[in-house]
């Protein structure tokens, strides 16, 4: 990892290279998360219903469900990015391993006919993005020149939420006019996660890192110890701000049972949570072109300063319009800066830990899932749910503030990070 200082931050060059074309690796990478997510979000908008409905349960089974599946998902990330980092940068066939194991346990999801059982599903879904997601965030950051980094992932974010829009659009107009049940739709939702492990097992190619002679394996490098205070000083200050703000970014599906705890059907619901998706992906890219040319620290302010004053506005939704107005609102600006949170991790890890660089980030967030998750369905449960999206505004205000006077990434000629 880089010493403690100044992040490998943008260049002289660096506007001309926004400007370039994304590699073919991120291109088809995009094109993976959008099937695999197109799948995902088939399934992730009716947990909530599932649960409400079928299944009896409330906040807090919600909150364990996707707080222990985020932890679970989080810990490997860390192992996964690390050996594809000890294997001489050979990420794909944790990716695709990752991404096949999720695509076999989520549509089993129509199954389960307990919400522990939906939470022991879950969980195995998130182990397949543990084992990816840092290699995969990896190879992207291999792939593209340093100036365009914001680029790319902001394009990944915009086509993994382009494929949640038609995801939950699929979803809706299957539930509207087909007469399918929840579970065969959730079923169904396999056709594209197949599609997604079929895009990623032809269309990326690695190259031979690390060997002499075509076939043979690489040899693992040799890598600092895989300890906290080997990170640098400015990367560690980062991780701990972001795992602060984790506490307030609950789950997104809350939103949705904030939803259907407001009298709206389901079919509202899946187009509800299309529409906010689709904002998100509208903005992801030209949020991470912007990261890019005015700086991530500028991008993160915006979006956790967004996300708080959406949370606070969600604690006073009393029905259906006002909750469409502060769902789009909200997905407009968390798209913004969904590609310099990513951006700024590549910024600061060496180019031989990357993957281990994106593992800390993941576990970071991971850690503090369980907790976030419970404490907010809690607070919903046993109080009232106005009161868990103040909580959550008022403790991503705390998190923007620190970001902005302890953590704030800074450029590598050592002038403000505007």
């Amino acid at each position: 990892m880089n010493k403690p200082g100044r992040v490998p931050h943008e260049n002289s060059s660096g506007n001309s290279l926004n400007r370039g074309k994304l590699p073919h690796t991120v291109l088809v990478l995009g094109l993976v998360s959008f099937f695999n997510d197109f799948a995902s979000d088939i399934v992730i908008p009716l947990i909530p219903i599932l649960l409400a409905t079928v299944l009896a349960a409330g906040p807090v089974a919600l909150g364990l469900i996707e707080g222990v599946a985020d932890a679970v998902a989080s810990l490997i990330k860390l192992w996964s990015g690390r050996h594809s980092d000890v294997i001489s940068g050979r990420r794909k066939g944790l990716a695709m391993t990752g991404y096949t194991l999720s695509n076999i346990a989520r549509p089993l999801l129509g199954l389960a006919g307990s919400w522990p059982m939906v939470l022991v599903l879950r969980s195995i879904d998130r182990v397949g993005k543990g084992l990816r997601s840092a290699p995969r965030d990896a190879l992207v950051a291999d792939a593209t020149p340093p100036g365009m980094h914001g680029h790319a992932f902001g394009y990944h974010r915009a086509m993994d939420n382009g494929g949640a829009v038609a995801g939950s659009l699929a979803a809706a107009a299957v539930l509207a006019w087909s007469g399918l049940s929840l579970t065969d739709v959730i079923l169904w939702s396999a056709v594209p996660g197949f599609i997604a492990v079929l895009l990623l097992g032809v269309g990326v190619k690695e190259e031979n890192k690390g060997e002499d002679h075509p076939g043979h394996a690489p040899a693992p490098v040799t890598l600092p110890p895989l300890r906290w205070s080997v990170l640098s000083l400015s990367m560690r200050r980062y991780l701990l701000v972001l795992m602060l703000f984790t506490f307030a970014r609950a789950s997104e599906t809350f939103i949705l049972l904030l939803g259907h705890q407001l009298g709206i059907g389901t079919i509202e619901l899946l187009l509800l949570w299309s529409a906010l998706n689709l904002c998100k992906a509208a903005t992801s890219t030209w949020g991470g072109q912007l990261a890019d040319s005015l700086g991530r620290g500028t991008l993160m302010m915006i979006g956790w300063t967004t996300f708080s004053i959406s949370f606070l506005l969600l604690g006073m939704v009393e029905q259906s319009p006002g909750l469409w107005a502060v769902a789009i609102f909200y997905g407009l600006f968390a798209g913004m800066s969904e590609g310099a949170e990513r951006a700024i991790i590549s910024d600061y890890a060496d180019p031989r830990e990357r993957g281990t660089a994106f593992g800390w980030y993941h576990l970071m967030v991971g850690i503090a899932a369980i907790p976030a998750g419970l404490l907010f369905g809690s607070i919903w449960q046993f109080h009232s749910a106005a009161l868990a999206f103040f909580f959550a505004g008022g403790l991503a205000a705390c998190a923007a503030l620190l970001l902005r006077m302890w953590a704030w990434p800074v450029r590598k000629s050592g002038t403000d990070n505007r």
